[in-house]
Order: structure tokens, then C-alpha cells, then sequence
């Protein structure tokens, strides 16, 4: 009998430590929030696209608006003001976007892509396959997986890796350095 009940407090203890634990993407978004109104530089560390339009430009990402369940992250490219990298969570997810936009404001073709979570990822790792949106916007994208690396105090490492070929894209931003923030993105509204 001792025996027994000395198994149910354990059992008891465990569930109830396991409850006060938060989810790995809790941890994460709290991480995350904890960045707001701050701007940092970065660097490519990996980019076998091609894309000329990253090649030798400045870049700043800025976490520049957090509401209860939404961040959004500018991610200027040298002069350029036209993405925000948009974080949402819902039930227990988190789903990323890409908001492109022109200088007049005005969605490009291409935005909105991305995708959700499809598990409580890792406290400092969260990956985003894409969804049905995004191969509606860029079928070539359907294989993409983007994924988040957030070191607190550290670094936060936005990631691109299309399954099936080369394609790969990480941009690196050094947390224990912040600057000033850019200017708004294109089409923002305070």
C-alpha cells in the first residue's frame, strides 16, 4: 500500500511540474517578445540562390510590432523596405508569412507565403513547412521549409531550404548588438 501511494504522488508530481511547464513554442514566442521596439544587423551566412539582391547590402531586421498573438519583423535589405516577416500564433501554432510590399504600399504578386508549425518545434528552433497558400503563390515553393533559430541573447537566424535541390538561404542576426531602428517598412501603418 505504501508502496502505491508513494507511486501516485509521483505520478501526481509529475503531471502537475508537466503543466507548469510551457510548450517549446511558448518559450519560443516569449523569447521573441522580449525583442520588441529592438532593431539588429545581420549577415548572409549561407545563400546558394543566386539572388543578387542580397549580395553586399545591409541588413536589419526590427521587431517592430507585438500584439498579443501577432509579431511583425522587418527585414530591410540595404535601401529596401519591402519585406516584414509576420508571426502569428493560434492554437497552439505558429504560422509565418511574408509580407511583400511595393514603395506605394501596395501588395506585391508575391507575399503572403509561408506556413505553420506543425508540432511545439524546440524552444529556440521553430520550422515552418510551406502550406497551400504559398504553392497557390510560388509552386516552385511548394517543397520550401523555413525555419527560425533564436538564441535569447545571442541570435536569431532566419533559415530557407527548399527540399529536393540546393536551395538554401540563412541570414544571421547578432541579439547582443542593437541599433537603431530602419525607417518603416513600405505600406506600414503605425
Amino acid at each position: 500500500m505504501k508502496i502505491l501511494i508513494t507511486a501516485l504522488f509521483a505520478v501526481s508530481l509529475a503531471a502537475a511540474t508537466s503543466a507548469q511547464t510551457p510548450q517549446p513554442n511558448e518559450t519560443f514566442w516569449k523569447n521573441l517578445e522580449k525583442l520588441c521596439g529592438k532593431a539588429f544587423a545581420g549577415t548572409v551566412v549561407a545563400d546558394t540562390t543566386g539572388d543578387v539582391r542580397f549580395k553586399d547590402k545591409s541588413m536589419v531586421m526590427h521587431v517592430r510590432s507585438c500584439q498579443k498573438d501577432v509579431i511583425r519583423i522587418p527585414f530591410v535589405v540595404g535601401d529596401d523596405l519591402s519585406r516584414t516577416w509576420v508571426l502569428t500564433k493560434k492554437k497552439g501554432r505558429i504560422l509565418l508569412k511574408h509580407d511583400h510590399r511595393h514603395k506605394d504600399g501596395k501588395p506585391d504578386e508575391v507575399t503572403m507565403y509561408g506556413g505553420w508549425t506543425t508540432n511545439v518545434g524546440m524552444p529556440t528552433r521553430q520550422m515552418f513547412p510551406a502550406d497551400e497558400e504559398t504553392v497557390k503563390v510560388i509552386a516552385a515553393a511548394a517543397t520550401n521549409v523555413w525555419w527560425i533559430d533564436l538564441v535569447p541573447g545571442e541570435s536569431y537566424t532566419y533559415n530557407l531550404r527548399r527540399m529536393g535541390s540546393d536551395r538554401l538561404f540563412s541570414v544571421k542576426f547578432d541579439l547582443t548588438k542593437p541599433i537603431a531602428p530602419p525607417p518603416a517598412p513600405w505600406g506600414w501603418k503605425d
